[in-house]
């Protein structure tokens, strides 16, 4: 035990719940905070007095050794597999790196909900002795480190559903879980999530999870602790799960990977016990988050070839070829969308947007031809989206919080005005939106072919990574919930600059509606400098392998890790 409590950078305090409440959440905090050794521990001066870009902290902070240094820093999860299948470092040595540095982000960052070294440890000593014994490792993800997001069930360990008075431990493995297991996976953590799993920050009654790269400026949610773990490199590969832009935004947010699947085509089996209202009419997916398309790749390869079908009647089976599909067009077809009819982005990704078709037209001339993409009334899904999300009126969300007391966060009082009214909806109405929703997807998908694309290219949110208590307008990433297509987020060279080194283009002078209007003004109030810029890939439904396909075509055109 340290004769210090653990010391964690928060940059906007937490609301006060009641003496329940804040006594439960002190609880959780102090099992937090006993479970990561004292050695681990930053100096208060730094916690008290942090850079804005905090990424390289991990690295010159002198916690780490220069062996830890380059296996936290150095791979992807492909290469750090095939390092410990070599036996150039044991699966001990990688687990002890990654918890070190985990244990590190999360006191720049608040990004972990769990930490649990010590079974990490025992796993990874077994691991290597079967790769001692045998010559062989147990699965392809033999001794990798895989976080996990806090919902997403780990026999020993807590779950939650966004509310403290959910949080229990739980005596099995989810579904995706025992399949990454059985493959060879170490897990070490599990990760924030957001009050209620639906803000697109992650702020919790354990913490608000920070931006790596701008602690000023929120990491994205509902996967927000993935994120910056992963952004500080505390995490090789970890798991999301998307319903409004869960996966993406975080992922665009902090500079990484991620990849939110069709509906049912990876497996979700016990994500949610109980299951969630707003999935009558907008279903939840999943996927991973990462460093490398070669990662994203991996991990779909490995939790398909296991056949999850066979268990979760569910599930599509479609098999896995991602990034080895072949283009079913010469040259591939890209539409940009450059906004949504509601909301022109700022300056920033407007800049990624040009970047990237100035790469594609110019740099590999003929091989794609990019066109703009207008898409079909999305100023209008959105409405109906909102809608969609509350059909029980909210009520369960106010049910969870009275238990304990726990306070209605700031942007859960946000997201809950979508709602139509405080009264759970009659099946006639849940039906209507359901009717409305395929009568759009079927316009969509004609407007789409009559626009003749293979994949879009988007933005994944209205700006940068937004300022704390801002991430308002999901536009960019829900709208393909609703329609249930694939997307992957992906990094570009494009980063926001100084505040007041750019602004909107002439042409984009005239706000497009009061949403807009507002995003601009918090443009001029917000301060985004080092805030990475990523870019949005989608495509039909189900052709989640042909958007693998169009990922490996562009990678070099668009300088993808």
């Amino acid at each position: 035990m340290s004769s210090r409590p653990l010391p964690v950078v928060q940059r906007v305090p937490l609301p006060q719940g009641t003496p329940e409440y804040e006594a439960l959440r002190q609880k959780y905090l102090s099992e937090l905070e006993a479970s990561i050794p004292d050695e681990y521990y930053l100096p208060q001066s730094l916690i008290d007095n942090p850079p804005r870009d905090v990424t390289s902290v991990p690295r010159e902070c002198g916690i780490l050794t220069a062996e830890e240094i380059d296996i936290t820093e150095n791979y992807d999860a492909t290469a750090l597999a095939a390092a410990i299948a070599s036996k150039k470092f044991s699966a001990v040595a990688v687990a002890t790196a990654f918890s070190k540095r985990a244990a590190i982000a999360h006191q720049l960052t608040s990004c972990l909900v769990e930490y649990f070294q010590g079974e990490a440890l025992e796993r990874a000593k077994a691991l290597d002795e079967h790769l001692e014994k045998t010559g062989k490792t147990v699965g392809p993800f033999h001794g990798v480190p895989i976080s996990l997001k806090e919902h997403m069930p780990i026999k020993g360990h807590y779950t939650a559903v966004g509310f403290l008075d959910t949080r229990h431990v739980d005596d099995y493995d989810c579904q995706m879980v025992a399949i990454l297991r059985a493959a060879g996976a170490v897990f070490y953590c599990k990760t924030n999530q957001p009050q209620g799993i639906m803000h697109l920050e992650t702020v919790s009654p354990l913490g608000r999870t920070l931006n790596p790269h701008n602690i000023d400026l929120s990491s994205g949610g509902s996967t927000g602790g993935e994120a910056a773990l992963l952004a500080i490199r505390g995490s090789i590969l970890g798991i999301g799960t998307d319903i409004g832009g869960s996966i993406r935004g975080p992922a665009g947010f902090c500079g990484i990977y991620g990849y939110k699947s069709t509906s049912y085509y990876l497996p979700t089996k016990d994500f949610l016990v109980g299951g969630f209202a707003a999935e009558l009419t907008v279903l939840c997916s999943t996927g991973p988050m990462g460093h490398s398309l070669r990662d994203m790749d991996l991990f779909c390869s490995v939790v398909k070839a296991s056949n999850p079908h066979i268990e979760d009647p569910a599930l599509i089976p479609i098999p896995w070829t991602g990034i080895a599909t072949a283009p079913k067009t010469t040259p591939l077809k890209v539409g940009i969308m450059w906004h949504d009819g509601a909301i022109i982005p700022q300056p920033p990704v407007k800049r990624a947007l040009a970047w990237a078709k100035e790469q594609l037209e110019t740099k590999f001339p003929g091989k794609f031809e990019v066109k703009p993409f207008v898409p079909y009334q999305a100023a209008e899904a959105m409405i109906n989206i909102r809608k969609a999300y509350w059909p029980d009126g909210g009520n369960a969300v106010r049910a969870h919080l009275a238990v304990t007391g726990e306070p209605m966060f700031h942007l859960t009082e946000w997201i809950l005005k979508d709602a139509v009214s405080d009264q759970e909806l009659p099946v006639s109405k849940v039906l209507e939106y359901r009717v409305a929703r395929d009568i759009y997807r079927q316009k969509f998908v004609a407007d789409w072919n009559a626009q003749d694309v293979d994949v879009v290219i988007s933005p994944v949110f209205v700006g940068p990574a937004c300022e704390h208590e801002t991430a308002f307008y999901w536009n960019y990433t829900a709208l393909w919930n609703y329609l249930d297509y694939p997307g992957v987020v992906f990094p570009t060279p494009i980063k926001a600059l100084k505040k007041g080194a750019e602004d909107y283009a002439p042409e984009d002078a005239t706000p497009l509606s009061e949403q807009d209007k507002h995003t601009r003004e918090l443009w001029a109030k917000g301060d985004f400098e080092n805030a990475p810029i990523n870019l949005q890939i989608t495509t039909r439904k189900y052709h989640d392998n042909e958007l693998f396909g169009a990922l490996a075509a562009l990678q070099e055109a668009l300088v993808l890790p």
